[in-house]
């Protein structure tokens, strides 16, 4: 490379430079500038001096052909076949074990599941219907979904209900939703792109990190189905790229220009976040990287003074905080305007919530309850009615542990007369009228019909939960123990003196004297008690699972009947809802939900495993053709993300070394670009791989893509150095207060080009290799799928049994 006049170095390339004063430059040789926040070395590169191939490749038309070419080859690959397979893509997960709380008859809905047609085909569906459902991932992605299949003409009457039903006879649009992930997919390539050419790369390296998503299968299965990574991943590269370009103008600060980055930045992180619960980590990642930005405009020795720190702090405030937010709860705004109908998500939200919505059944039928009303009660949760019957409690349990003998209370799963329960006064109340409707706070006696006792609790250990009370009954003729007999009825959501009620008065039964709080769990009992649920008391009464309702009521004493009862009339109009409250419940259930996906599964893996891609996920099989779609990543491409990752993390080591010893190996325009770009991209893949070792719940290897594109930033960063010992430099745009710097231009040259050439060439040929696992077509032999189970980890279908020769 060229140098200036000023501070030669020597020709030895084997010597370290010493760190030394620099020389003042001449300040005519660019017109962009940086601040003393990046230093400048004493070099200077004529841009005549680089290679020819270099200069070609340089230059706007040639760039434009080259992401031309890249992004036709993006849409190439993802829309290639589109049309296969034409059934529902599904893949099964077994949440019954992991998820006590949930609804046996929820399982079925499988609302948690989190890459298959068959929820987000669903949810789609639901939209056009306007169906209330409940999912654990935010509506944007959903939406957009939603509106695909409304703008090809989709009439919502196909459910994606079955495993394998066919699009084609049923007439489905399937495609044009298809197309959606598809177009959202391609066109993350050329963003990629863009991002290394803003970052300051030249033409070939920003090509070769386009080139590892490009050929990626991994990245081609997810954005070739109804699924919602392809939209989480392209907002995630543009917010990258809107922050890049917001920080290239901190020059000119607070300028139209400025803002608008900003803001770009803050609305396309509102799109990540809202397309997936994941998405909160670009919002990390960006918070993080705005910290750093933050703590170093504080630093008085640059000349700031606090006015000028706290406006960046109130425009980043504004930008990054406060716009996001806005656009995060747009779309739960027109999420819940849309949905107004009831659906299946109806039973996971609160009493008030439901009775927001047209047709559901706690709008239609709730009733009060009144005092020697019948009535069944059931677990909000499991769903199983509190039930007793004769059986007594064993005198002494497996552990050695002595119980009260006494009546046993269950919980039950089906309809039975030993489920009726008759709610007895404490208190006088009138023979008739709304004196003796059972309210919220009041205190009640709950009698046993069929064995005419009351249910009672008391401080004896239950048979499955030492640290719990356990349940019983008391006879109603005996009043030795009436105290342990009172419970309180506790309203969810409720104001003091409001109407007890089926269906929607949720509930707690509070126990008076204990304050322990009436709970099951699914944990079965023994054989004694006929492998009925366990009631006992939780000793937290706030426990939020040990929430009941009233199923019905089954006989009254009251002479008005039951007819009066009803809430104004039968068919009356939905109430409304502030529509914060509304968003608050479904983002805590939305966290409560996710972080109870612990069952496990067959495609499950760790995080340790996902850079390498040793495991991957069956998406869909065919038997009789032998057709499959599998998950996995381009083993060439994820590796040498690998070896990108390691270099990076070895070069800036060696370099601190180096520098504690008074050594300089890296020029500084050099080291600030590791350090300040491709630190921020190694903060990307970091925030949005680690997390992941601390949760416990379900995990795949899709969740390792956003880090896998925040990798192959890496890698191309980490060949430019090795390629070049300069880069392009300075790119930040030049402010109105800032000197010009002598300029350099990265050269990777000829070498560059090859490199690129030959590792795309290898990339896809592995792409094609294993091509038939993404697109799911042709159908393979036996020994053609173990020639594709490039590592034993690799859990394929159809394969050949090895035999060995005796």
């Amino acid at each position: 490379m060229a140098s200036s006049s000023k501070g030669k170095e020597p020709d030895n390339p084997a010597r370290l430079r010493r760190r030394q004063n620099l020389g003042s430059h001449t300040p005519s040789l660019t017109s962009e500038n940086t601040q003393s926040d990046e230093h400048v070395a004493d070099i200077y590169q004529s841009p005549r001096s680089r290679s020819q191939v270099e200069q070609m490749l340089d230059t706007r038309n040639a760039s434009i052909i080259v992401v031309a070419a890249l992004t036709a080859l993006a849409f190439a690959l993802r829309f290639y076949k589109i049309s296969h397979p034409d059934q529902v893509v599904y893949v099964f997960i077994s949440l019954a074990l992991s998820l006590p709380l949930v609804p046996p008859s929820l399982l079925t809905l499988d609302v948690f599941n989190s890459f298959d047609e068959v929820h987000f085909g669903k949810f789609a569906s639901y939209y056009i219907t306007r169906q209330y459902y409940f999912d654990v991932h935010p509506p944007f992605a959903k939406l957009l979904f939603g509106l695909a299949g409304w703008f090809v003409g989709f009439d919502g009457e196909f459910t994606f209900d079955n495993i394998g039903d066919n699009y084609t006879l049923n007439n489905v649009p399937y495609i044009g939703m298809r197309a959606l992930p598809a177009v959202l997919g391609s066109l993350t390539v050329p963003v990629v792109y863009a991002i290394m050419k803003e970052s300051g790369y030249s033409t070939i390296i920003a090509a070769f990190s386009a080139t590892l998503i490009l050929f990626d299968n991994a990245h081609i299965t997810q954005s070739r189905l109804i699924l919602l990574d392809a939209t989480l991943i392209f907002f995630m590269a543009l917010t990258i790229y809107s922050y890049v370009k917001f920080r290239k103008l901190r020059y000119r600060e607070f300028t139209t220009e400025w803002w608008v980055w900003l803001v770009l930045t803050g609305v396309f992180m509102a799109c990540t976040w809202g397309s997936k619960v994941n998405g909160i980590l670009t919002v990390v990642c960006i918070g993080c990287a705005v910290l750093i930005d933050l703590w170093d405009i504080l630093d008085y020795r640059k000349g700031t003074t606090m006015d000028y720190f706290w406006q960046h702090f109130v425009a980043r405030s504004i930008g990054l905080i406060l716009v996001p937010f806005i656009v995060y709860l747009s779309f739960f705004y027109i999420h819940f305007a849309i949905l107004v109908q009831s659906g299946t998500g109806d039973a996971f939200m609160s009493p008030a919530f439901q009775e927001t919505l047209a047709g559901n059944e706690m709008l239609m039928s709730s009733a009060e309850i009144r005092y020697f009303d019948v009535v069944t009660m059931k677990h909000k949760d499991t769903k199983v009615f509190l039930h007793s019957h004769l059986e007594k409690y064993p005198l002494t349990y497996e552990d050695g542990r002595i119980s009260s003998a006494g009546q046993q209370v269950t919980g039950y799963a089906h309809n039975d007369t030993n489920n009726f329960w008759q709610i007895i006064p404490t208190k006088a109340i009138p023979e008739t009228g709304k004196g003796r409707v059972v309210r919220n706070g009041d205190v009640v006696q709950l009698l046993h019909v069929n064995t005419q006792t009351h249910l009672l609790t008391h401080d004896v250990a239950s048979p499955l939960m030492p640290t719990n009370q356990e349940f019983t009954t008391w006879p109603a003729d005996d009043h030795k123990n009436y105290n342990e007999t009172l419970f309180q009825v506790a309203l969810v959501d409720n104001v003091d003196g409001a109407a007890w009620k089926t269906k929607s008065g949720y509930f707690r039964l509070i126990h008076v004297p204990t304050k322990v709080s009436m709970w099951t769990h699914t944990t079965p009992l023994p054989d004694w008690a006929f492998k009925q649920q366990e009631i006992n008391g939780n000793k937290n009464s706030l426990e939020k699972s040990a929430v009941w309702f009233i199923n019905e009521i089954v006989d009254t004493e009251d002479p008005e009947g039951l007819s009066n009862r009803m809430d104004d009339k039968p068919h009356k109009k939905p109430k409304s809802m502030n529509f914060l409250r509304k968003f608050a419940e479904l983002q805590l259930l939305m966290l409560q939900h996710n972080a109870g996906l612990t069952a496990s599964h067959p495609y499950a893996s760790t995080p340790i495993n996902w850079p390498f891609s040793l495991t991957g996920i069956s998406f869909w099989t065919e038997n009789e053709s032998q057709k499959q779609i599998y998950l996995i990543g381009n083993l060439i491409g994820w590796w040498a993300c690998v070896v990108g990752l390691s270099i990076y993390v070895g070069v800036l080591g060696a370099d601190l070394i180096a520098r504690r010893r008074g050594m300089d190996p890296i020029p500084d325009p050099v080291r600030n670009r590791l350090w300040n770009n491709t630190g921020f991209f190694m903060l990307v893949w970091g925030v949005h791989y680690l997390p992941f070792f601390l949760f416990s719940r379900q995990l795949f290897i899709h969740h390792y893509l956003p880090s896998h594109l925040a990798s192959a930033l890496i890698a191309g960063s980490v060949l430019s150095f090795v390629l070049s010992d300069t880069i392009n430099f300075p790119i930040s745009l030049r402010g109105p207060k800032t000197r010009a710097q002598p300029t350099q231009y990265a050269d990777v040259g000829t070498k560059g080009v090859v490199i690129t050439a030959v590792f795309s060439f290898f990339m896809f040929f592995m792409f094609s290799f294993i091509a038939p696992l993404t697109y799911g077509t042709p159908g393979l032999t036996g020994d053609e799928v173990n020639s594709r189970r490039l590592l034993s980890t690799w859990t394929l279908h159809f394969a050949a049994k090895k035999v060995f020769d005796a």
